[in-house]
């Protein structure tokens, strides 16, 4: 015990932290994690697993600062959000032990119960993600080995990396953080800020800095969102440090003694409020952290919101990637804001460059996975499915894979890499080219379920785990047959940025659709915010829509949407009765509680109610409105007929405006007022223009 508390010394001096692979026999294992916990004074020492604090609590710990953290495994299993969480809290000389059966890697644990779908039983899994994390620690050199029937192994320490992080601001640890608050505090009218930086080193700290200088002496008010309130908890303690006159109303709420305040809003209710008109304009501040873990369309609505915005995320890490953030949302820099200015933190504030615990977690839970290369000569090789046990095995193209998994989509996790490997009924299928993955496609099998268990779910008697578009469609649908029949669920489609629009996505569609339908599928599905060009996208490929959420998701302010495409004679009966009850309940909806769902995204799905041409009555009445003196209220039906009918045509991009503002307020009551037009000259204006799309 001695040598490892020398050990952790030795690591203190060169500011880095490390981690302990301690197995074997659960009690035994405990026995000496709390010799280790009574040997030295550990600052905040943390025990995680086994009775105290549990591992899904793990990202309460965010923003506190331990040099001793114990993750135990017995009992409860392995979390890797827990263990990325945690990593983040360790400070210089800290020990991150990792208590774990011996051998592990050969069964799963019960960690895996968290996505053992309905009817598997979590014992019956695969595991071959914890196999790969135990290869992994065997063979490091970053790690401190400690068997508990064999001698403990200390790995050599190289000579520390001198790094340069000194800064003359008192209220910043780095030059790089002082920096970082410059440029927000001196935040310029259309030239929003991008601040990309892995985790540890001080972006939300710098973001408090910024908005507390601000707050005293430019703006009177600052807003400031993220995926949720835990998660710029230490903006919000910076701000109550370097403002003490002042203090919190609310627990998203901070107001300084001359008024000025910082005022935390959700993703959802400040689209919410922006639509309103209740948020933004001239003068105002938009702080937005983890931005990474927010719809790129979404930040381009604020972006034209707020005059002066930064956008703040971390590079690597289970908030989303900020890696893919930044290739997904640079278009909409440069077309709406091209003078928009980028920045990253490099110096780590917890800990030194170099540090072996940063690595290594790393590269347990691929947060650094690579981007492949992009190939644009040869052939590419066709579509197939891959072994998941071979695919584990294969470090470099895991690595590959997975990253082209995390650039396409705004939110992924550590679980999802165990998901991949492991989760029942989960398939991959590759496109690959001179062996670097350009597509891949991630599904998953669901309902099939008993007539009797459809039954009680549709009553909301039962909730089986998982399914999530079928047990939805029987829940909130109430179709019993989306449960009877078989499903194959899209769970991510992801093509290298520089092929995209060549075909590639659609192709691997098209090869898994053909596949599921010779095994006796009966439809293939998939859920997605609905967010307008990616709606048209499945659209295009003969998908119909099935259901629309009625509110918004908290954390993207976005609708959730699911379509559906029938493979076989069975489900075209399922989906026949999916798109009637969707149709039907669409009009009412879209009156009550979906009167916020975009304009772009109705004038979509307006396309895809029944096609009824329009009666002379009805024509009449669109004339009288666009043409001559008629209320447009008292002609409603004729000009929802009219939007419905101009959905379905091929319109000029002034047109395709006129016909989101117009089915706006056909459908949603949505003012049609701007600064040029009143609200009624501007819908005569707009039922003017389709006319000739009858």
């Amino acid at each position: 015990m001695a040598a490892l508390v020398h050990h952790a010394q030795r690591l203190a001096r060169r500011r880095w932290r490390q981690l302990v692979w301690l197995s074997g026999d659960a009690q035994q294992c405990r026995t000496l994690g709390q010799a280790l916990w009574q040997a030295h004074s550990w600052h905040a020492p943390l025990w995680v697993g086994d009775g105290h604090l549990s591992p899904s609590k793990a990202r309460t710990r965010l923003g506190a600062e331990h040099q001793l953290v114990v993750l135990d495994t017995h009992g409860s299993g392995f979390d890797p959000e827990a263990l990325g969480a945690l990593a983040g809290t360790l400070t210089a000389g800290g020990l991150l032990v990792l208590l774990t059966p011996q051998p592990w890697g050969a069964t799963p644990d019960p960690d895996y119960a968290r996505f053992a779908d309905h009817p598997w039983r979590w014992p019956d899994l695969s595991c071959h993600y914890l196999a790969r994390l135990a290869r992994q620690l065997q063979g490091s050199s970053q790690v401190v080995r400690w068997r508990i029937d064999q001698s403990l192994h200390l790995p050599h320490l190289p000579s520390p990396i001198v790094d340069d992080t000194g800064t003359a601001d008192s209220d910043c640890l780095t030059s790089d953080q002082a920096y970082a608050v410059r440029q927000l505090v001196g935040l310029k009218r259309r030239r929003p800020l991008v601040i990309t930086a892995d985790r540890g080193r001080g972006k939300s700290a710098a973001l408090g800095i910024a908005c507390a200088r601000l707050l005293t002496n430019k703006a009177q008010r600052v807003v400031l969102t993220a995926p949720r309130l835990s998660a710029v908890a230490s903006v919000f303690e910076r701000v109550a440090t370097l403002c003490p006159d002042g203090g919190r109303v609310a627990p998203g709420h901070f107001v300084l003694a001359q008024g000025s305040e910082l005022v935390f809003l959700p993703p959802d209710l400040l689209t919410e409020q922006i639509n309103a008109q209740q948020q933004g304009g001239d003068g105002s501040y938009l702080m937005v952290d983890e931005a990474a873990a927010i719809p790129a369309a979404l930040l381009g609505q604020w972006l034209a919101a707020f005059p002066r915005i930064a956008f703040a995320t971390t590079v690597h890490g289970y908030e989303g990637s900020g890696r893919g953030f930044a290739l997904r949302f640079r278009a909409t820099l440069d077309r709406l804001t091209p003078q928009w200015k980028a920045l990253t933190l490099n110096a780590p504030i917890r800990w030194r460059s170099g540090d072996p615990l940063e690595a290594l977690v790393n590269q347990l839970l691929l947060l650094k996975a690579p981007l492949p290369s992009v190939q644009t000569e040869g052939s590419v090789v066709a579509t197939k499915v891959i072994d998941r046990a071979w695919l584990a095995q294969q470090d470099a193209l895991l690595e590959k894979l997975f990253g082209l998994l995390v650039q396409s989509h705004y939110r992924t996790s550590p679980n999802d890499l165990r998901q991949l490997l492991d989760g029942p009924g989960t398939q991959l299928r590759l496109m690959a080219q001179a062996g670097e993955p350009q597509a891949v496609l991630v599904t998953r099998e669901e309902g099939g379920f008993e007539a009797a268990l459809a039954e009680q779910v549709a009553r909301g008697e039962r909730r089986p785990q998982g399914h999530l578009l079928a047990q939805s469609l029987a829940t909130h649908a109430g179709s019993r047959e989306a449960l009877t029949a078989r499903w194959r669920r899209v769970v991510r489609i992801a093509t290298h940025p520089e092929r995209r629009r060549q075909g590639l996505g659609q192709a691997l569609l098209h090869d898994d659709m053909a596949a599921a339908r010779q095994q006796g599928v009966a439809l293939y599905g998939a859920t997605f915010g609905a967010e307008a060009s990616l709606l048209s996208f499945w659209l295009a490929l003969g998908f119909r829509p099935v259901r629309l959420g009625i509110s918004r998701e908290t954390s993207t302010g976005e609708f959730a949407v699911m379509v559906a495409k029938a493979l076989n004679a069975e489900g075209e009966t399922v989906l026949a009765d999916l798109s009637e009850r969707f149709q039907a309940a669409l009009p009412v909806l879209l009156a009550f509680e979906l009167k916020a769902l975009p304009a772009a995204v109705l004038a979509l799905l307006l396309g895809q109610l029944p096609n009824t041409p329009l009666s002379d009555r009805e024509w009449q009445d669109i004339k009288d409105v666009a043409t001559a003196h008629r209320d447009p209220v008292l002609a409603r039906p004729a000009l929802q007929a009219l939007a419905r009918q101009a959905s379905r045509r091929t319109l000029t991009e002034p047109q395709q405006q006129a016909h989101q503002r117009l089915a706006a307020w056909a459908f949603q009551n949505s003012s049609l007022a701007d600064a040029h037009n009143d609200a009624l000259k501007a819908l005569r204006l707009a039922a003017n223009s389709l006319i000739e799309v009858k």
